[in-house]
């Protein structure tokens, strides 16, 4: 063992095959989300990149290694977007691998040399804060949004699925980190190991706690929801009459609603009272109101939007949410005026969408729905909203089918087990090309999904829950804490550095005279 490292030792003094591992370190995250879905290695995957840090010669080593564990981790995860994204993965993926910096600083800081327990208890508790912290700032909508939280990975695992109702995803990431970081230092810190071993013994304490404590919300009723899913279709006007056909085969189904994916329509029902009277008829037959979605330019001139239309037995019933937060480069381009050229080189958006300005809360017959699109369902904030608001159900709209093939359906579509655990509320996650689900109010799959394959009408019995999740109630408190964390433990190093340098001042004479 002692020949194996000291052959390895050398490659890592060298700053490129340093920089490589760091890389490659944080892009072994990628196989803790769909697909592979390896959650379990979650609770240890960011044990390499702790161990790299810790070892940097100066702090600004440090800091380089986090900022391209962070970037290996967005550009890993995210790497289905390279066909669309091309060159701008690159800097992209840098860019938030800034966030990661403070990560970087603070596991230098806190575990590096020979920590006795108390650094190793600061680096526990600050060192998932610094994390936490990275995936925040990363996840300013105009940023990429929260695509590939840690957090999110455990989105099958019923334990980690109740903490969210707890914290959100939020408190999921930072136990994951918390764990991560304690294995790190049980390998590498003889002096902390009791510190690590407390640590673990605690957060497995915390999840039995919530498991035993916290219950799941009480079941109300439930409510018949058709889901059409037209699949891979070319062209607008046939993926609408697809849309319709599989439509009529729920007649005599008796759904309380029906849900098509986003881009169903790419019309201005408005401007086409032919194709809206084809809708409102169609209701009639199958007796429930249809959740479409428009992506076209409005009637008015004032812009193309993605919109969810309801549309009743007598048109569309004015109920319409227009998407508030759009998909950089493929929604929309930032500064087209000086990166419009990314439209020659990948599938960016030739044409910039417009931004809603609100959420919607709809009501139909006995229950409410709380629409959402697409990417919007990585907002942890968007869906709390929806169901402080009232709503029973939550409704995403989603299409994916640019990205058929690749790991992006299967990611998409475990983001709304996530949303449904956090809130309380069942989710419907209805796709042009699949992956469509339902999820109940404690994030577990209600019947089977649509795969990308399927082109089809299938009806869910979606079970509705009452009450709030400790979630909808409190908020994001654990970034809260977290933020907290770091700002009491940066006044403590504020302090230390500045009695440090007084005492030196103030002995300067008696030093020099010893």
């Amino acid at each position: 063992m002692r020949v194996a490292v000291g052959r390895c030792a050398p490659s890592l003094r060298s700053p490129w095959w340093r920089g490589a591992a760091a890389l490659a370190s944080g892009g072994l995250a990628v196989l803790v989300f769909p697909q592979p879905s390896l959650w379990w290695l979650a609770y240890g995957a960011l044990v390499p990149l702790v161990l790299l840090i810790r070892t940097a010669a100066t702090p600004g080593r440090a800091v380089l290694d986090g900022w391209l564990g962070g970037t290996g981790c967005v550009i890993a995860v995210q790497q289905w977007l390279i066909p669309n994204l091309t060159v701008f993965v690159l800097p992209i993926g840098a860019l938030l691998g800034l966030a990661w910096i403070p990560f970087g600083w603070l596991v230098r800081r806190l575990l590096g040399g020979t920590p006795g327990p108390g650094r190793a208890t600061a680096g526990v508790l600050l060192l998932p804060a610094a994390w936490l912290l990275g995936e925040v700032v990363r996840s300013w909508q105009y940023l990429g949004g929260p695509w590939g939280l840690l957090g999110a990975s455990q989105w099958q695992v019923q334990p980690a699925l109740r903490l969210a109702s707890v914290g959100g995803v939020w408190l999921v990431s930072y136990l994951l980190v918390a764990v991560n970081t304690a294995l790190a230092a049980l390998i590498a810190l003889p002096k902390a190991r009791t510190v690590a071993l407390a640590a673990l013994l605690a957060v497995a304490v915390l999840v039995a706690s919530v498991w035993l404590w916290v219950p799941l919300p009480p079941r109300t009723g439930s409510v018949r929801i058709a889901i059409v899913q037209p699949g891979v279709i070319s062209g607008a006007p046939a993926r609408f009459d697809r849309g319709v056909r599989l439509t009529r085969q729920l007649v005599g189904h008796r759904p309380d609603l029906v849900v098509w994916g986003e881009s169903s329509v790419g019309f201005d029902l408005s401007a086409h009272p032919e194709q809206a009277a084809r809708l409102a008829d169609l209701s009639r037959q199958v007796g429930a109101d249809i959740l479409v979605n428009v992506d076209a330019q409005r009637a008015d001139r004032r812009g193309i939007y993605k919109a969810s239309v309801m549309v009743g037995p007598h048109g569309p019933t004015g109920d319409r949410y227009e998407k508030m937060r759009l998909v950089p480069f493929g929604e929309y381009i930032p500064f087209r005026s000086v990166l419009g050229w990314a439209t020659k080189v990948g599938r960016a958006a030739k044409v910039n969408r417009r931004r809603g300005t609100h959420q919607v809360v709809m009501n139909v017959g006995s229950f409410r729905i709380g629409p959402m699109i697409s990417f919007e369902t990585a907002f942890p904030d968007m869906s709390r909203r929806l169901a402080v608001r009232g709503a029973h159900v939550l409704v995403v709209q989603e299409s994916v089918s640019t990205f058929q093939g690749s790991w992006a359906p299967a990611q998409q579509t475990s983001l709304a087990a996530v949303r449904a655990a956090e809130t309380g509320r069942p989710v419907v996650d209805a796709t042009l090309t699949g992956i469509s689900a339902v999820y109940d109010a404690g994030g577990r799959q209600v019947g089977p999904q649509l795969g990308t394959t399927a082109s089809t009408a299938r009806m869910y019995t979606v079970p509705l829950a009452g009450g709030r999740s400790l979630y909808d109630r409190s908020g994001d408190w654990a970034i809260c804490a977290a933020l907290g964390l770091l700002a009491v433990a940066g006044g403590y190093e504020v302090v230390r550095v500045a009695v440090a340098r007084w005492r030196r001042r103030v002995n300067l004479p008696v030093s020099k005279a010893d």
